[in-house]
C-alpha cells in the first residue's frame, strides 16, 4: 500500500488526518508536547517541517486514533486477519480450502526481498547526530527513539526467517555513551534479542544488530506484534503493508530499504553501560541502570527521510491505541491458549502491567450449598504464568452467573467483585516473585509480590455510596474522599519507612476496628491526595495499584493468619510514595506554555 513514510503521510494529510508545522519547532520537550496534546485531545497526525538541530523532519501521532491507525491498514487489514487467524486454528485449512489458497498466495506474496547492498534503496551515509534528538521528560537522560525496530538474527541460524524485530527503546545521547559512537539498548534477556545476544556470547562474538527507523507504518506495527510462533516479523510486515520488505547486507549487517533511517552496530558480551531515566508507561521514570550498549558501525537516512517518534508516559497515550489495534487484529491469545478463560484485561490507567481484570469458568462446585472460587484459582495460576501477564502484581478474577458481565467496564467489574468476595477466604498472595522491571513499587528491580483476589457466589455486602461515618470520626484519618461504591480513599500521614507504616497502619487499623468492621467498604486506599484519588477512576487505579506491593503494602480490618492464610473484613492497600519509588512524570510548565502558540488562533493546530 505505502512504499514508504512520506506516501502515507500524504495519504493521511489528503483525507485531513494530518496538519503540517512550518515554523522551527525544538525537539528538547516542545515537540514532545505537542505529541501528547494531540493525543489527549484526539487530534491529527502532525509533520514538523522544521525541527532544530537536524535538517530532516519529523512526525508524531500516527497512531493517536483508533480510526486513523486501522485507516492506514485498510487495504489489507481482513487479509491478515485471514492469515493469523489460520496460524491460530489450523482446521480453518480444511474447511474452507479455497480461501486459504487465496491466504496462502498472500504470504507469498509478501515474502522479503533480498536486493544487492543498498542498491535501489535511496539510503545514505549520515552521521547519528544528523537525526533529531527528541527529548520527551525534563528528567530525560537524553534523546531516545521511541519507535524503533530492532533487528537481529540467530547466531546458530542466521537469516531473515529467523531473525527478530522487536521494539525496545534505544538511547542516542547522554550518560557515559560516546557521542556518536554508542547508543543504549533497553530490553530483558528473555526478550527475542536478548536470546541471541546470549548464543552470540556463547560463542564469544558481538552480536550484530540493526536498528530501522520509519517506513511504511506496517513496518512499526510489527515491530510490537505477538505474533503466533513461526511467523517471521518482516513477513508479517509484507502482509499488513501489501509490499514485500525489502532489504540487503552491507558489511554483514541486515539494512531494511524501506526505512528512513538505519543505524547498524555491535553489541560485545558483558558490556554494559548506565541507560536512562525514561519517562514510561507506567507514568513514572524508569531510573538509571546497566543495559547492553551497540557500539555503532554505520548510519543511514534516505534522501528527505521523516524521523517518526511517540511519547511514552503515563496512560493513556499513543501506546495505548496500539495495544487496542493489536488486540482487534489478532484476537485474545490467552482465551486461545488457556481453557475456560474468558477474558483478561489488562488495564491500561494502572499502567498495563500491574493490574489485571479476568473472567473465567467455575465448574468445580455445582453442586455445593456455598458457592466459592476453586476453578477460578488454578485459571489464576495459568493467567500469572503466561507471557507478559507474569509481570502482573493484581488479579481480580470472577466468573459470569445470572447476568454477563465485561473486564472493559472498569467500575462495574470491580464493584461485581467487591460485592461478592469473601475478604477472609478469597485473597491469596505470592510472595518474592517477578514484576515488571519498570515497576519500582517492588522490594528490588524485577523483584515484587502478586496478589489474587477471586470473587464468586452470591451478593455479599450492598456497597457504600458515600464516606462511612466510622472513617469521618475516627481520629487516625485526616481526610477522606468517597472513589466509587465500596472504596474510599483516606489520608493520615506522609510515609517515612515500612517499619514506622507497619506500627501506624496497625494502630489505624485498630482505631477503625473499634467503631466497625466496614461491611460496606471491603476497600479502603490510603494515599497523599485522597482529592486526587477520587478525582476520577483513572487517578484511583493509576495510584493504588502502580504505587503499591501487594505483600508489604497490604492491610486489613481485623485481619488474622490461619494455617499460612492472610484475611480481613475490610482491606487497606497503602498507595503513599515511598523513598525507593520513581518519581512520577511532570510536564515542564513554561515548555506547555511556549506550544499554545501552535494551538491559539491562527496556529496551525488551532481546529485539532
Amino acid at each position: 500500500m505505502y512504499e514508504n513514510l512520506e506516501e502515507c503521510i500524504l495519504d493521511l494529510e489528503k483525507h485531513g488526518h494530518l496538519v503540517r508545522i512550518e515554523e522551527e519547532v525544538d525537539p528538547y520537550l516542545e515537540m514532545a508536547a505537542i505529541q501528547r496534546r494531540l493525543y489527549r485531545e484526539g487530534g491529527p497526525a502532525v509533520l514538523f517541517e522544521r525541527v532544530k538541530g537536524s535538517k530532516y523532519r519529523a512526525v508524531a501521532n500516527l497512531f493517536g486514533t483508533m480510526e486513523r491507525s486501522k485507516f492506514l491498514f485498510r487495504k489489507n487489514w481482513h487479509k491478515v486477519e485471514q492469515v493469523i487467524a489460520l496460524r491460530d486454528d489450523p482446521m480453518k485449512a480444511a474447511k474452507r480450502p479455497l480461501q486459504q489458497l487465496g491466504n496462502g498466495l498472500s504470504a507469498l506474496k509478501a515474502l522479503p526481498m533480498r536486493k544487492p547492498g543498498l542498491n535501489g534503496s535511496q539510503l545514505e551515509e549520515i552521521s547519528l547526530s544528523d537525526i533529531p534528538f527528541v527529548h520527551s521528560w525534563p528528567n530525560d537522560g537524553g534523546a531516545f527513539v521511541t519507535l524503533p525496530q530492532v533487528y537481529s538474527e540467530d547466531p546458530d541460524k542466521p537469516g531473515l526467517m529467523n531473525a527478530n524485530l522487536g521494539m525496545y527503546r534505544v538511547q542516542l545521547n547522554g550518560n557515559d555513551y560516546e557521542p556518536n559512537k554508542e547508543v543504549g539498548l533497553h530490553y530483558q534477556i528473555q526478550r527475542g534479542i536478548g536470546v541471541h545476544q546470549a548464543k552470540a556470547a556463547k560463542r564469544g562474538e558481538p552480536l550484530k544488530v540493526s536498528i530501522f527507523i520509519g517506513g511504511p507504518p506496517a513496518h512499526t506495527l510489527s515491530a510490537v506484534m505477538p505474533l503466533p510462533e513461526g511467523l517471521s516479523e518482516m513477513l508479517f510486515a509484507g502482509l499488513l503493508a501489501g509490499r514485500r520488505f525489502r532489504y540487503g547486507y552491507v558489511d554483514g549487517y541486515a539494512v531494511s530499504h524501506d526505512a528512513d533511517f538505519v543505524i547498524t552496530g555491535d553489541i560485545y558480551p558483558d558490556e554494559t553501560k548506565p541507560e536512562g531515566p525514561f519517562g514510561d508507561h507506567l507514568g513514572y521514570y524508569s531510573l538509571t541502570h546497566p543495559f547492553p550498549v551497540m557500539k555503532v558501525h554505520k548510519v543511514y537516512a534516505r534522501k528527505n527521510a521523516i524521523y517518526p517518534f511517540t511519547v511514552v508516559g503515563r496512560p493513556p497515550q499513543e501506546d495505548t491505541t496500539f495495544g487496542a489495534l493489536i488486540h482487534e487484529l489478532t484476537g485474545d491469545a490467552v482465551t486461545q491458549e488457556l481453557p475456560g478463560v474468558k477474558e483478561v484485561h489488562a488495564v491500561d490507567a494502572a499502567g498495563v502491567h500491574p493490574l489485571l481484570f479476568a473472567i473465567g469458568s467455575e465448574r468445580y462446585t455445582p453442586y455445593q450449598k456455598v458457592k466459592q472460587p476453586m476453578e477460578l484459582l488454578t485459571m489464576a495460576n495459568a493467567i500469572l504464568g503466561f507471557g507478559q501477564l507474569s509481570l502482573a502484581k493484581y488479579l481480580f478474577i470472577t466468573a459470569e452467573e445470572d447476568k454477563p458481565i465485561s473486564t472493559h467496564d472498569e467500575a462495574a467489574f470491580l464493584q461485581y467483585i467487591l460485592e461478592r468476595i469473601d475478604l477472609r477466604r478469597d485473597i491469596h498472595f505470592q510472595t518474592n516473585t517477578t514484576i515488571d522491571t519498570l515497576d519500582y513499587s517492588g522490594t528490588g528491580l524485577n523483584s515484587g509480590s502478586k496478589v489474587v483476589l477471586a470473587a464468586y457466589g452470591e451478593k455479599l455486602r450492598e456497597l457504600c455510596t458515600a464516606i462511612p461515618s466510622e472513617l469521618k470520626e475516627c481520629d487516625k484519618i485526616t481526610k477522606a474522599s468517597y472513589v466509587m461504591p465500596g472504596v474510599v480513599a483516606i489520608e493520615t500521614t506522609a510515609f517515612s519507612n515500612y517499619e514506622q507504616a507497619e506500627q501506624e497502619l496497625n494502630e489505624l487499623t485498630a482505631a477503625i476496628a473499634k467503631k466497625s468492621s466496614l461491611p460496606s467498604c471491603p476497600l479502603l486506599v490510603l494515599c497523599d491526595d485522597s482529592e486526587f484519588v477520587s478525582a476520577s477512576l483513572a487517578n484511583f487505579l493509576w495510584v493504588t495499584f502502580t504505587r503499591s506491593n501487594p505483600s508489604h503494602d497490604t492491610y486489613g480490618i481485623n485481619s488474622f493468619i490461619e494455617h499460612k492464610h492472610w484475611g480481613c473484613d475490610a482491606l487497606i492497600i497503602d498507595a503513599r510514595i515511598k523513598g525507593h519509588h520513581a518519581p512520577p512524570l511532570v510536564e515542564d510548565e513554561a515548555v506547555e506554555q511556549r506550544v499554545d502558540r501552535f494551538f491559539q488562533a491562527g496556529g496551525p493546530l488551532a481546529h485539532s
